[in-house]
């Protein structure tokens, strides 16, 4: 069976749910980029733009209760485990109605009532938390699962091999969930390991480690799903590495000049959200009005919370303390 007819087994309306998803990251990182260029955002930005399929895919096979650990690169991630445009748009204006009060912005966006722990911009230092929550998780026998986004670059640091240690030795429930975008920030992965697979670091632990098109929210899914399944069981952590590609710099001021023009071309031409619109096209579930339906509905949605961020107020001088512990 190919993978597009192994789509006919899922839900019509679950598989256009999973592209009006990656759709609307897609258009919320273009608009905030028009917005940061016109000198409206504070800071800087991380863009996911190729990114979309991972993050869907993934936080599809999450309940509301699990958990998940946001990078710097963190705004698709956060629109997928359920973090509203509008609430993430005001947290980039630096406003009292973001996500975070207005205090976080970029580099900090979540919301821990839908699960998703505020981003952890250092590298690999949400790996250690992650095992913590899941070490909690399973001390109150609560069947909830943590989710480590993180990127190549973190597989090459410390804090995530204790974290896959310590996971892996107390069974935790706990999911490495590795983006590999090719690159840490502008140097490409085969510079700095011989291990062309990071998931198959997996073994070094003695857990199970899979490798996956990034691209491909289903693939992702699936794996996901086998992944999450695993944590719930009692049977511990997984190293799931989803290959997919940024298809801009590593931030706004990154021209990304050190990436082959060859290579750049063929990962575009593998497109996540063109790719899987095919898929959907082939097997008649979308038309391709139903295709501008959607992206219509997305960009209404973003105009709205541009509107919402741009009118709410900054966070009170008083306020800057709050939360503050010592």
């Amino acid at each position: 069976m190919d993978d597009v007819s192994e789509l006919r087994s899922y839900e019509p309306q679950f598989l256009k749910s999973i592209l009006k998803k990656m759709v609307m990251i897609r258009e919320f990182e273009l608009k905030i980029n028009r917005l940061f260029l016109q000198g409206m955002l504070p800071g800087t930005i991380h863009l996911s733009h190729g990114q979309e399929a991972t993050v869907v895919g993934v936080c599809e096979a999450l309940n509301t209760d699990d958990v998940i650990t946001i990078t710097h690169r963190g705004h698709g991630q956060a629109l997928a485990k359920g973090v509203t445009p509008k609430e993430l748009m005001a947290e980039l204006f630096g406003k009292k109605t973001g996500c975070c009060k207005g205090k976080g912005g970029s580099l900090h966006v979540g919301k821990m009532s839908v699960g998703a722990l505020p981003g952890i911009a250092i590298v690999a230092a949400s790996a250690p938390i992650a095992s913590g929550m899941a070490l909690a998780f399973k001390q109150k026998g609560s069947k909830q699962v943590s989710v480590c986004f993180h990127g190549d670059g973190a597989s090459n640091e410390g804090d995530w091999h204790e974290a896959l240690n310590l996971a892996a030795v107390f069974k935790l429930p706990v999911i490495f969930l590795c983006e590999n975008n090719l690159y840490a920030v502008t140097t490409h992965i085969t510079t700095v390991t011989l291990v062309p697979d990071i998931a198959k670091r997996a073994g070094a632990y003695g857990i199970p480690g899979k490798s996956v098109d990034g691209n491909d929210p289903v693939e992702v899914f699936k794996a996901a799903s086998r992944a999450v399944e695993h944590a719930r069981g009692g049977k511990g952590p997984t190293l799931l590495e989803c290959k997919t590609y940024r298809q801009g710099g590593h931030k706004r001021d990154d021209p990304a000049t050190y990436r082959p023009k060859e290579e750049v071309a063929a990962w575009l031409a593998k497109d996540p959200i063109k790719c899987f619109q095919e898929k959907l096209m082939k097997l008649e579930i979308v038309a391709p009005k139903d295709l501008e339906v959607i992206r219509q509905s997305v960009l209404v949605e973003l105009n709205e919370a541009e509107k919402f961020a741009k009118g709410s107020p900054f966070p009170e001088v008083e306020s800057a303390a709050e939360g503050v512990y010592a």
